[in-house]
């Protein structure tokens, strides 16, 4: 099994910034992409970023491109989501997500989530 516990959000102002944190344990060798996603109030959840944590390649949505940045620590299994130019829009739960490779296929791991509030 692998947990995930997320560190970093808060209150900001609208173009602030901050970074995200999300420390792995457990069965960490057998997780193979890191992720962000949110979920806004009312509304389902959906992928920020992800990177495939071997390789470092990443993925954005295109709502944060040029606004974020993942990043990994591959030995640790630690994750990172620097967020820039903050928006009200971002304003949401975010998860952080680990994925290793069931007998079934993918299978996905969440934390608890972090608050993150983007208000003057």
């Amino acid at each position: 099994q692998v947990q995930l516990v997320e560190s970093g959000g808060g209150l900001v102002q609208p173009g602030g910034s901050l970074r995200l944190s999300c420390a792995a344990s457990g069965s960490i060798s057998e997780i193979y992409a890191m992720g962000w996603y949110r979920q806004a109030p009312g509304k389902q959840r959906d992928l920020v970023a992800t990177t495939i944590t071997s390789n470092g390649r990443t993925n954005y949505t295109d709502s944060v491109k040029g606004r974020a940045t993942i990043s990994s620590d591959n030995a640790k299994k630690t994750v990172y989501l620097q967020l820039n130019a903050l928006k009200p829009e971002d304003t949401a739960v975010y998860y952080c997500n680990a994925q290793t490779m069931g007998l079934n296929g993918v299978v996905n791991h969440w934390g608890q989530g972090t608050q993150v509030t983007v208000s003057s």
